[in-house]
């Protein structure tokens, strides 16, 4: 008995969802029983594909699989790192395929890498592939695999950008670390003053009823405020609720509310100056690895604007490409937009003097992640002082405006 895996040739799909996965069963040319897994449409495609590779069908079972996790950024990192790896070793293309497909636990991957070998097994240049998929492989990974095509070094490119990928999947990691902490207060601050506000003020409302004395003014504001949050409850949750969905359609869909949001990003009063280390960071050593894997300058702003993950990064890199392709220097072109730190203005001033541009980009890369790296520790070192303050003041005002009635008692009695 010999057994076989064998992947669907079937035509391009750009929607994931129209792939699945099936386990077949049959006979070559020589009567013996193989059998394999492919990827395709629906059962009919996958006997339709195995008769014309000789093979007779006894069996065809589509796979059940749970549904996967969301693809991310590290996950496509992780696929590279073992592609070179595998290249590098001398796997052939479709094999390494095959491995990483069969060794990833994320169903979605496997589908996703299932559906790209398909489109390389039927003749479609591995960059092509790639293309049909941007929501996974952006301008700049398509245009380094191309490159690595055409050179004849894939391997090598392909592990120059694992590298890239898991240092900028790595600067992000940590600003959202950053940004994690604070956040989880503030909605567990929120979640208790809502608790107050609903259940314990009303408690003490009906004990002071029976007081029959005039209330302190801190305890009829509190008091007040109860009111109006029991009475409109459902009201400010509908309202915040829609209010923060509309927010974020309208950041995703208009491209003016993206720049405001990414102007205010960066003059944020702590949190600005690690936005704009991190933004500076993806910028350089996204410049310095297309640079470096021999792809022209001009051509290589094209995919570092949207890489920075910022509209006023990507209008800067847009004017610094106008520049360059008339003939101006790099240096002069980033020191216009005024933008740039003076380092690393400087450090690529000395790149293009002595022809080691992505070098020298690549040293501002790592200052600056470095930079990131101290400033997150910065960051939690003090904003916690900062919060248990400030929420010390908020529950502890509205605690000690709820008492306040209770100690005039005591000081009557």
């Amino acid at each position: 008995m010999a057994t076989t895996t064998t992947t669907a040739a079937a035509k391009p799909r750009t929607k994931l969802a129209k792939s699945y996965l099936f386990e077949w069963e049959g006979k070559d040319r020589s009567a013996r029983i193989v059998r394999g897994e492919m990827s395709a449409a629906g059962e009919n495609q996958v006997r339709a594909n195995l008769r014309r590779q000789g093979i007779f069908v006894t069996k065809v079972k589509r796979r059940r699989t749970r549904a996967g996790k969301r693809i991310k950024g590290r996950d496509i990192g992780l696929f590279t790192r073992q592609l070179a790896t595998m290249m590098r070793a001398g796997v052939p293309l479709l094999q390494s395929f095959d491995i990483v497909a069969r060794g990833n636990p994320n169903p979605n991957i496997t589908k996703l890498l299932n559906n790209i070998r398909a489109d390389v097994e039927t003749g479609t240049s591995l960059s092509a592939a790639f293309r049909k998929y941007p929501m996974y492989f952006d301008n700049l990974y398509c245009n380094l695999v191309e490159a690595g095509e055409a050179a004849g070094i894939l391997d090598s490119l392909l592990d120059r950008l694992a590298t890239y990928i898991e240092k900028i999947e790595a600067v992000k990691s940590k600003v959202k670390s950053a940004l994690m902490y604070p956040v989880a207060v503030i909605v567990v601050a929120a979640i208790v003053l809502t608790v107050i506000m609903l259940w314990v003020i009303p408690a003490f409302k009906e004990v002071f009823s029976n007081f029959g004395a005039e209330l302190p003014a801190p305890t009829l504001i509190v008091m007040g405020m109860s009111d109006f949050v029991v009475q409109w409850f459902w009201l400010i949750a509908i309202v915040l609720g829609a209010g923060g969905y509309f927010a974020y359609q309208a950041w995703r869909r208009s491209e003016k509310v993206q720049i405001v949001v990414d102007q205010a990003l960066l003059k944020l009063p702590i949190f600005g100056e690690l936005v704009y280390m991190s933004t500076v960071a993806r910028w350089t050593r996204t410049l310095s690895t297309m640079f470096a894997a021999g792809v022209p300058l001009v051509e290589s702003l094209d995919a570092v604007g949207g890489a920075s993950g910022n509209y006023v990064y990507r209008k800067a890199t847009e004017a610094i490409q106008k520049d360059v392709s008339t003939g101006g220097s790099l240096s002069a072109a980033m020191a216009s937009t005024n933008v740039f730190p003076t380092m690393v203005v400087q450090m690529t001033t000395i790149g293009e003097e002595s022809g080691a541009l992505d070098h020298m980009l690549g040293k501002a890369a790592d200052y600056y992640e470095a930079e990131v790296d101290t400033k997150v520790e910065g960051l939690s070192t003090l904003l916690e002082p900062i919060i248990i303050v400030v929420l010390g003041l908020l529950i502890g005002g509205i605690v000690v405006s709820m008492y306040l009635p209770i100690f005039k008692l005591g000081q009557v009695v």
